[in-house]
Protein backbone atom coordinates (compact mmCIF):
# COMPACT_ATOMS: atom_id res chain seq x y z
CA UNK A 1 0.00 0.00 0.00
CA UNK A 2 1.15 3.72 -0.16
CA UNK A 3 2.62 4.99 2.59
CA UNK A 4 0.78 7.57 4.02
CA UNK A 5 3.74 9.86 4.56
CA UNK A 6 4.08 10.55 1.10
CA UNK A 7 0.88 11.82 0.89
CA UNK A 8 1.09 14.49 3.39
CA UNK A 9 4.75 15.40 2.06
CA UNK A 10 3.18 16.64 -1.60
CA UNK A 11 5.25 13.84 -3.00
CA UNK A 12 2.09 11.97 -4.46
CA UNK A 13 -0.69 13.36 -4.58
CA UNK A 14 -3.03 9.45 -5.44
CA UNK A 15 -2.31 5.77 -4.98
CA UNK A 16 -3.38 3.45 -7.86
CA UNK A 17 -4.26 -0.14 -7.66
CA UNK A 18 -4.92 -2.69 -10.33
CA UNK A 19 -6.07 -6.08 -8.83
CA UNK A 20 -8.11 -9.13 -9.82
CA UNK A 21 -11.71 -8.23 -9.38
CA UNK A 22 -14.37 -10.05 -7.10
CA UNK A 23 -15.63 -12.37 -9.75
CA UNK A 24 -12.35 -12.66 -11.68
CA UNK A 25 -11.10 -13.85 -8.45
CA UNK A 26 -13.68 -16.49 -8.09
CA UNK A 27 -13.63 -17.70 -11.62
CA UNK A 28 -9.81 -18.18 -12.00
CA UNK A 29 -9.91 -22.49 -11.35
CA UNK A 30 -12.55 -22.23 -13.74
CA UNK A 31 -10.69 -20.00 -16.51
CA UNK A 32 -7.43 -21.87 -16.30
CA UNK A 33 -9.43 -25.53 -16.71
CA UNK A 34 -10.99 -24.20 -19.75
CA UNK A 35 -7.69 -23.05 -21.15
CA UNK A 36 -6.04 -26.64 -20.92
CA UNK A 37 -9.34 -28.01 -22.36
CA UNK A 38 -9.16 -25.75 -24.95
CA UNK A 39 -5.95 -26.57 -25.56
CA UNK A 40 -5.80 -30.14 -25.24
CA UNK A 41 -3.58 -29.88 -22.48
CA UNK A 42 -4.17 -33.39 -20.79
CA UNK A 43 -1.08 -34.12 -19.05
CA UNK A 44 1.84 -32.47 -17.52
CA UNK A 45 4.42 -32.91 -20.29
CA UNK A 46 1.69 -31.02 -22.46
CA UNK A 47 2.25 -28.13 -20.15
CA UNK A 48 5.91 -27.55 -21.06
CA UNK A 49 4.69 -24.74 -23.92
CA UNK A 50 3.50 -22.68 -21.37
CA UNK A 51 5.39 -23.08 -18.02
CA UNK A 52 7.46 -25.87 -16.01
CA UNK A 53 6.25 -26.56 -12.87
CA UNK A 54 8.32 -27.62 -9.90
CA UNK A 55 8.98 -30.99 -8.44
CA UNK A 56 6.65 -30.12 -5.49
CA UNK A 57 4.19 -28.55 -7.81
CA UNK A 58 4.19 -31.95 -10.34
CA UNK A 59 3.56 -33.42 -6.67
CA UNK A 60 0.82 -31.48 -6.39
CA UNK A 61 -0.45 -31.71 -9.34
CA UNK A 62 -0.59 -35.67 -9.63
CA UNK A 63 -2.85 -35.31 -6.46
CA UNK A 64 -5.04 -32.46 -7.00
CA UNK A 65 -6.22 -34.88 -10.68
CA UNK A 66 -6.90 -37.65 -8.35
CA UNK A 67 -9.21 -35.62 -6.25
CA UNK A 68 -10.86 -33.43 -8.87
CA UNK A 69 -11.48 -36.11 -11.49
CA UNK A 70 -9.48 -34.79 -14.33
CA UNK A 71 -5.85 -33.13 -15.30
CA UNK A 72 -7.59 -29.74 -16.20
CA UNK A 73 -9.51 -29.67 -13.10
CA UNK A 74 -6.58 -30.92 -10.93
CA UNK A 75 -3.89 -28.31 -12.56
CA UNK A 76 -6.43 -25.74 -12.44
CA UNK A 77 -6.63 -25.97 -8.48
CA UNK A 78 -3.28 -26.18 -8.04
CA UNK A 79 -1.84 -23.43 -10.36
CA UNK A 80 -4.46 -20.84 -9.17
CA UNK A 81 -3.68 -21.73 -5.42
CA UNK A 82 0.16 -21.53 -5.87
CA UNK A 83 0.28 -18.49 -8.69
CA UNK A 84 -3.18 -16.87 -7.44
CA UNK A 85 -4.06 -17.67 -4.53
CA UNK A 86 -5.54 -16.02 -1.18
CA UNK A 87 -2.23 -14.87 -0.08
CA UNK A 88 -1.82 -12.63 -3.22
CA UNK A 89 -3.76 -9.03 -3.89
CA UNK A 90 -6.79 -9.85 -5.03
CA UNK A 91 -10.35 -7.20 -4.67
CA UNK A 92 -11.04 -8.97 -1.13
CA UNK A 93 -7.93 -8.65 0.49
CA UNK A 94 -7.82 -4.70 -1.18
CA UNK A 95 -11.13 -4.06 0.55
CA UNK A 96 -10.50 -5.03 3.57
CA UNK A 97 -7.26 -3.46 3.67
CA UNK A 98 -8.69 -0.20 3.10
CA UNK A 99 -11.48 -0.44 5.58
CA UNK A 100 -8.85 -0.81 8.02
CA UNK A 101 -7.80 2.21 6.85
CA UNK A 102 -4.16 1.26 5.04
CA UNK A 103 -3.55 3.79 2.83
CA UNK A 104 -5.01 6.66 5.11
CA UNK A 105 -4.83 10.16 4.46
CA UNK A 106 -3.68 9.64 0.60
CA UNK A 107 -6.70 9.55 -1.74
CA UNK A 108 -6.69 6.08 -3.36
CA UNK A 109 -8.14 5.02 -6.82
CA UNK A 110 -8.75 1.36 -6.70
CA UNK A 111 -9.89 -0.95 -10.12
CA UNK A 112 -11.02 -4.64 -9.72
CA UNK A 113 -10.88 -6.17 -13.07
CA UNK A 114 -13.82 -8.03 -13.72
CA UNK A 115 -14.02 -11.87 -15.43
CA UNK A 116 -15.76 -10.37 -18.60
CA UNK A 117 -12.16 -9.10 -19.67
CA UNK A 118 -11.01 -12.62 -20.07
CA UNK A 119 -12.03 -14.07 -23.29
Amino acid sequence: MNNPGLHADGVISIGGIITRGETLQNSLREIVADFARTRGLSQIDALSEYYSPTTRQRALIERAVVARGSFEDGWAHVFVSDKFGEATTHWRKLEDRVRRGVGNPCPLLLIGLPKAIVE
